[in-house]
């Protein structure tokens, strides 16, 4: 069944519901010839997350395991039509995996770097998180300065913040906090990346609680952490008005992990406060890129494609006058109204 949402003004995403399935796809450009977005596997996720997430991929693209099969079988079967249309691509975000996707992949195969693994990681795992390391890189000054002296507090530690957390400690950087749903734990001298991620492996998010350090409630993190960069990595508005203005002093940078992670009002006061508020569909599209490359190519020139890619954007953008954020929504305007017309607002999250 296909319904739509009104927006502000008076148009608004199309909503296609599944029927064998609990779920729905989201297309924020209704008629556009090609969509695409990762498919979440919660349950919480609403069509109010979504159609935002959808607005951030407009500008980014220019539960039970034993269950868990069987559903995104059904999944698959369902949205096939979309895909071999070439109306719709999708791929691995929360609860999901490259793996769940095999049914749709038959036509159209990821690149063959995506289907690797480095050092037992596989290697989607690590293109987003390793997107955010650069781009903060760029901002703090590019590879002249580095993450040689500089900190990261992250949030959610999960496939993406476990990617981050490693990239910046292999370019020399201190991940001074992580958190997850069971609390955060911090350190200014730096964690101990590795061992996190081991006991991330046997405990999951309770990981935080067996690393031996106090543990604070997860949304300390970004009010009692001093670190140079600050990267929001779980659900859409994180950054609203309130959490603006409670960022310690020593944070300079925010380099979303998450998509939508600006509220209107957070980022403005983050403008006034003068802290670097990257744009999240630039800093986390490593993924996007990677699926975008050419069959044969090797991870090692997926990487570096990724990397010159977003630090070419994160440098145009931070030229711009009124920010970062408004270069990129500059950028990302003027790419869609090359095909698409007046694009539709910047993904901000609703306010509270």
């Amino acid at each position: 069944m296909i319904r739509g949402m009104a927006g502000r003004d008076g148009s608004g995403p199309e909503i296609v519901e599944l029927g064998s399935v609990p779920g729905f796809v989201v297309f924020d450009l209704p008629g556009a010839p090609l969509s695409a977005g990762g498919t979440r596997l919660a349950p919480d996720v609403s069509v109010a997350e979504v159609a935002v997430l959808a607005r951030s991929m407009t500008y980014k693209f220019p539960a039970d395991r034993a269950g868990k099969a069987a559903l995104m079988a059904r999944f698959c079967a369902e949205v096939r039509t979309l895909t071999d249309a070439g109306r719709f691509l999708t791929g691995p975000d929360m609860g999901t995996a490259e793996e769940d996707f095999a049914p749709l992949r038959e036509r159209r195969a990821a690149p063959a770097a995506i289907r690797a693994a480095v050092a037992g990681v596989p290697f989607e795992d690590l293109l987003t998180g390793y997107g955010v390391a650069v781009a903060a890189e760029t901002a703090l000054g590019g590879a002249a300065e580095g993450w040689h002296g500089h900190s990261v507090a992250i949030e959610g530690f999960g496939k993406v913040g476990g990617g981050v957390a490693r990239e910046v400690s292999r370019r020399g950087g201190r991940v001074v906090a992580v958190s997850t749903v069971a609390g955060c734990v911090a350190d200014p001298a730096g964690l101990d990346v590795e061992r996190l991620l081991e006991l991330r492996r046997s405990h999951g998010d309770g990981c935080v609680l067996r690393y031996g350090r106090p543990v604070m409630p997860a949304r300390q993190l970004f009010t009692e952490v001093n670190a140079d960069v600050l990267v929001p990595g779980t659900r859409p508005g994180t950054i609203d008005g309130q959490t603006a203005r409670s960022l310690p002093p020593g944070v300079r940078v925010v380099a979303p992990a998450a998509n939508a992670p600006y509220t209107a009002a957070g980022a403005e006061v983050l403008r006034r406060r003068g802290i670097v508020a990257l744009p999240d569909f630039v800093c986390n599209a490593g993924a996007v890129l990677g699926y975008r490359s050419a069959a044969d190519a090797t991870p090692d020139q997926v990487l570096t494609a990724v990397e010159a890619r977003i630090s070419e954007l994160i440098r145009t953008a931070l030229g711009h006058p009124d920010g970062p954020l408004a270069g990129a929504f500059e950028q990302a305007g003027g790419f869609l109204r090359s095909w698409w017309g007046e694009p539709p607002g910047p993904p901000f999250a609703p306010e509270g």
